[in-house]
C-alpha cells in the first residue's frame, strides 16, 4: 500500500470511504483541516469518512532518534518530503483551478465582443435605414424643418417663360463683356506648382474618397462630397471641417455653391447623389450650421451633373434617366425638364457654358449634347469620344470645351468651327475624372491617375503634379490662378501652388 499523497508506504494507513484511496493518516488530517475535500476526487471529506487499515503485522514506529544521529537526520528529511509532497499536490490542483477559471474568463470575454460587434452592426443598419426613411421623405427631423419636396411632374412641358428667358439674356449680355482675361498667374509661375497643404482623412473610411468638390474662395470655404453619402464643410483659414451636412442614402456624386454675393441673397450649397435628390442647403442662425431648405426628387435615376447657372438664381441637373432639367433655388421648384429621343442611355455629365444660355450635356454613348436653355431645344452634337464622357467643361472666354471619355485622352473642342483642334494625352493607361479651367481659360487642369496642367494654344504641360496616393476625382482653380484644389479617392483634400 501506498499513500495517494505521498507516494510512500504509511505508518498509520488509512481509506477515504469518498475516493477509495490509501493515505498517511497524518498526511490526509492536516490536508482535511485545509480544505474540507478528498484531494483526489475533490469530494467533501471529513475525519469521520476515514477508515483505519488494519495490516497484520502492524507498522512499527521506530524509536524517536537523536537529530546527532543519521537515522535522525533521515527522519527530519522524511518529514520535510512528506510536507513538500502535501504542498506540491495542493499547488497542483490550485493550478489546474486557476487554469479553469481563466479559460471561463477567456471564453465569456470573447462572447462580450462578439454580442458588442453584433450590436454595433444592428446600430450601423439602422442608422442607414432612419437616412433612406429621411432621404425618401426629403426632410430631417432636426436639421430640414419645413423643407420642400419637389418633384419634376410639376415641370412644364415647354420651354422657359418669357420673364426667366429675358433674365437669362440680360446676364449673357453683362457676361459677354468680360470674356477675355487676361491671366493673372505667368505659365513660369504654373511650372513650379508644388503641393503646399494637405488635410487627410476626410470622409469616412469604410467607403473612402472625396467624389467631388468646390471651392468658395471668398469665404475660404472647401464643399466637398463623398462616398460615405455626406458632404462636409472645410475652412481653409481654420483647416478643419466645420460643419456635415447628411441626409442622402447614397455617394454624394456632384457638389456646388452658388455663389451668391450678399446683395443678391444667401449663400446656398448643393449636393447632388445616386439616391436621384438633389438637396439645397441653406446656412442656418447658428455658426457653420446648415439645413436642407429644398429636395429635388423628380429624376428617376442617379444624378450625374450639376451646374450652378451663371445668374445664381437657378441650377440644371442631369440624370442616368436621360433627362436634364433646370430648377429654381430659392423655391426648390422645377421649372422645365427635357428629354431626348437621341439620347437613350442616359448623361453622364453636364456643364453650362460661361454665358449661361447654352448648356452641355456627356452621354454614355460617347457625345456630348448642346442644348439651348431657352427653348431646350438640341444645337449642337460632338461624337467621337471613347465610352461615356465622364468629365466635360467651357472655357471661361466661351470659346474651348474640353471633354474626356473612358480612356487617357481630352478632346479640345472649338466652339465655333465644331471640330477637334487638340487631344491631350496623360500617362499611359491613365484615366481621367476631372477637368477645369482657370477663369481666365488660359490653363486647363487635368485629374485621374495624377494632375497635369496645360497651357491653351501651346498645349503645352506646365506641370505634373503626383502627390496623391489613389485617383483625383475632382478640380478647382483659385480665383487667381495661383493655386488649385483638388480630391480623390485618398480621402486627401490637396492645394497645390506657386513654390514658396
Amino acid at each position: 500500500m501506498f499513500c495517494a499523497i505521498s507516494g510512500e508506504a504509511p505508518e498509520h494507513p488509512v481509506v477515504s470511504k469518498k475516493s477509495g484511496q490509501v493515505y498517511e493518516r497524518r498526511l490526509i488530517v492536516k490536508y482535511i483541516e485545509d480544505n474540507g475535500k478528498d484531494p483526489v476526487s475533490g469530494e467533501d471529506l471529513s475525519v469521520d469518512d476515514l477508515l483505519d487499515i488494519k495490516s497484520t503485522p502492524g507498522t512499527v514506529k521506530p524509536r524517536p532518534p537523536t537529530m546527532t544521529s543519521i537515522p535522525s537526520i533521515l527522519s527530519v528529511l522524511q518529514n520535510e518530503w512528506d510536507s513538500i509532497m502535501l504542498e506540491t499536490f495542493t499547488m497542483k490542483q490550485q493550478y489546474q483551478q486557476v487554469r479553469q477559471e481563466l479559460s471561463h474568463a477567456l471564453y465569456q470575454h470573447d462572447a462580450a465582443c462578439r454580442v458588442i460587434a453584433r450590436l454595433m452592426k444592428e446600430r450601423d443598419a439602422a442608422r442607414e435605414a432612419l437616412a433612406n426613411v429621411e432621404a425618401h421623405i426629403g426632410t430631417k427631423a432636426a436639421s430640414t424643418e419645413g423643407a420642400a419636396d419637389v418633384t419634376m411632374d410639376d415641370a412644364t412641358s415647354t420651354g422657359l417663360s418669357a420673364e426667366i428667358r429675358e433674365k437669362l439674356e440680360a446676364t449673357t449680355a453683362v457676361l459677354s463683356k468680360t470674356r477675355k482675361r487676361k491671366p493673372n498667374t505667368t505659365a513660369e509661375a504654373v511650372q513650379t506648382y508644388t503641393q503646399r497643404k494637405v488635410f487627410p482623412g476626410l470622409h469616412a473610411a469604410r467607403s473612402p474618397g472625396i467624389s467631388a468638390l468646390d471651392l468658395d474662395a471668398k469665404n475660404g470655404l472647401v464643399l466637398t462630397g463623398g462616398n460615405d453619402k455626406n458632404a462636409l464643410v472645410f475652412s481653409q483659414s481654420e483647416e478643419k471641417v466645420v460643419a456635415t451636412l447628411k441626409g442622402h442614402s447614397k455617394k454624394i456624386t456632384h457638389v456646388a455653391w452658388t455663389g451668391r454675393s450678399e446683395e443678391a441673397g444667401q449663400d446656398m450649397a448643393l449636393t447632388a447623389s445616386a439616391d436621384q435628390t438633389v438637396k439645397i442647403w441653406t446656412a442656418g442662425d447658428k455658426p457653420n450650421s446648415y439645413s436642407a431648405a429644398h429636395t429635388l426628387s423628380g429624376h428617376s435615376a442617379e444624378v450625374t451633373g450639376l451646374c450652378v447657372h451663371p445668374t445664381k438664381d437657378y441650377v440644371a441637373t442631369a440624370s442616368m434617366d436621360s433627362t436634364w432639367a433646370f430648377h429654381d433655388l430659392e423655391t426648390g421648384s422645377t421649372l422645365m425638364t427635357a428629354r431626348s429621343d437621341q439620347v437613350s442611355n442616359g448623361y453622364s455629365s453636364a456643364a453650362f457654358h460661361p454665358d449661361g444660355l447654352l448648356f452641355g450635356t456627356g452621354t454614355t454613348d460617347s457625345a456630348v449634347k448642346i442644348w439651348d436653355v431657352r427653348t431646350k431645344d438640341a444645337v449642337a452634337s460632338f461624337e467621337g469620344h471613347t465610352g461615356a464622357v465622364k468629365t466635360m467643361t467651357f472655357s471661361e472666354n466661351g470659346y474651348l470645351m474640353a471633354a474626356a471619355g473612358e480612356n487617357n485622352e481630352v478632346s479640345i473642342w472649338n466652339l465655333r468651327t465644331l471640330e477637334v483642334i487638340q487631344k491631350l494625352k496623360v500617362a499611359d493607361q491613365g484615366i481621367i475624372n476631372a477637368l477645369a479651367w482657370d477663369q481666365s481659360g488660359t490653363y486647363l487642369g487635368v485629374g485621374g491617375t495624377d494632375i497635369r496642367i496645360f497651357k491653351v494654344k501651346t498645349w503645352q504641360e506646365l506641370a505634373n503634379l503626383t502627390d496623391n496616393t489613389d485617383k483625383i476625382t475632382s478640380l478647382k482653380f483659385g480665383p487667381l490662378g495661383d493655386y488649385l484644389v483638388a480630391g480623390g479617392l485618398d480621402r486627401s483634400l490637396r492645394v497645390f501652388g506657386v513654390a514658396e
